[in-house]
């Protein structure tokens, strides 16, 4: 690997080519191409588009390249290749069509023209999946955070307040419905006591139950030594939980990619900077009076995790609404959607009414109330947005 010079600023050039590509201002922790892992179905889409370049004018094919989006900002999007990674913009063509927006993580046929200041990505190639939430109300659309995402890292802080179960169930969902398995992750544990770890690690397990991995972590702790880290990691053991960054770092080996979702002061960035090794990500106070924080995270990237994969560092979001993820739903809680087809009322909505199936598991004690109501709560929620959709809006 080497460094080229381009306008006074650093671009990296895999393999000493003599070309020349267009500057990118930081390249800390971002992936290599070597670190990515495109599918079989992208590469072919990826020959396609090579082929039909080839058809139309063969001198534009030899200028291809296979890329993926590893950043993105207030600028354009950082593409990573085989031959380095830049910035890049759409091609004309992209942009009078209706494929003109990318996502951290998809993977895109790009080309860098000499008489280009920086790259043109003239093709988005499909997604295997698509982590994506509702932004708007009745006329909004789903917003795609981040794409070919393999794990979805549910980020929650631990305190003297009781963790959101529903805030993980519901982020749980969304990553079920887009394609991708879910672990929680239960930050600053040296804020709790032994009562609260018990307390929050056991509500969470009630709502998922053991198919999601859960790991407690507490930066503090760790970097400390003695007797508190020993505390929490002896509270994880007696919880039956893993503890600390190696154990999420074991959620992300190499060839797999994550993102961590979680609000603002979750210990996003914190818990980043441990995975990394060094503080390269800037991190913020919380407020005491709501335990809130401020945003950190203000671009969308991927971090290359030493000796594992790679993780989409995601600004904090403040509301995950559930509009259109039924099968997610349906993913998380299996037994009570089937238990819910042998209800005597096909809109049943197991709180009261005679003949339910799934109040029936509820009072035999095969769910539990938390549980139960977890999944009440967001199955309500999407009927109510169902119902105030704009009809020709599409989800």
């Amino acid at each position: 690997m080497t460094r080229r010079r381009n306008s006074g600023k650093h671009v990296t050039v895999a393999g000493g080519t003599s070309s020349v590509l267009p500057a990118l201002d930081s390249l800390t922790d971002l992936p290599g191409f070597t670190d990515l892992r495109a599918s079989e179905r992208q590469r072919a889409a990826w020959e396609e588009c090579v082929g039909h370049a080839r058809d139309d004018a063969g001198d534009v094919a030899d200028e291809l390249l296979m890329g993926c989006v590893v950043r993105l900002d207030r600028g354009f999007p950082a593409v990573c290749t085989a031959r380095g990674t830049f910035r890049a913009e759409f091609s004309a063509r992209l942009t009078k069509g209706d494929n003109s927006h990318v996502a951290v993580g998809d993977w895109v046929c790009a080309r860098v023209p000499d008489t280009h200041e920086m790259g043109l990505i003239e093709e988005v190639l499909p997604r295997e999946s698509d982590i994506a939430r509702w932004r708007g109300g009745s006329r909004g659309e789903r917003q795609t955070l981040a794409a070919n995402v393999d794990v979805v890292l549910v980020v929650q802080a631990l305190g003297e307040k009781s963790v959101s179960c529903d805030r993980v169930a519901r982020s749980a969902v969304i990553a079920r419905d887009c394609g991708a398995d879910v672990a929680v992750v239960l930050t600053k544990a040296d804020r709790a006591s032994d009562e609260v770890l018990e307390r929050d690690v056991a509500a969470v397990r009630d709502v998922l139950g053991f198919g999601a991995p859960c790991v407690l972590t507490s930066s503090d702790a760790e970097r400390a030594g003695g007797e508190e880290r020993d505390r929490v990691a002896t509270i994880a053991a007696a919880c039956g939980v893993a503890f600390g960054a190696r154990a999420v770092r074991l959620l992300v080996p190499a060839g797999v990619v994550a993102i961590v979702l979680g609000e603002s002061g979750a210990g996003k960035s914190t818990l980043l900077n441990a995975l990394l090794g060094h503080d390269t990500l800037e991190t913020g106070e919380v407020r005491l009076a709501d335990d809130a924080g401020r945003h950190t995270t203000v671009s969308r990237r991927m971090v290359s995790v030493p000796d594992g994969g790679i993780i989409v560092d995601e600004p904090g979001l403040r509301s995950l609404p559930i509009v259109g993820h039924e099968r997610g739903l349906a993913k998380v809680f299996p037994e009570i959607v089937e238990a819910a087809r042998g209800c005597r009322f096909r809109d049943c909505t197991h709180t009261h009414e005679p003949g339910c199936e799934v109040r029936a598991l509820f009072e035999g004690g095969v769910i539990s109330e938390g549980r139960l109501g977890a999944y009440l709560s967001l199955a309500a929620e999407m009927r109510s947005s169902a119902s105030t959709l704009d009809p020709d809006v599409v989800i």
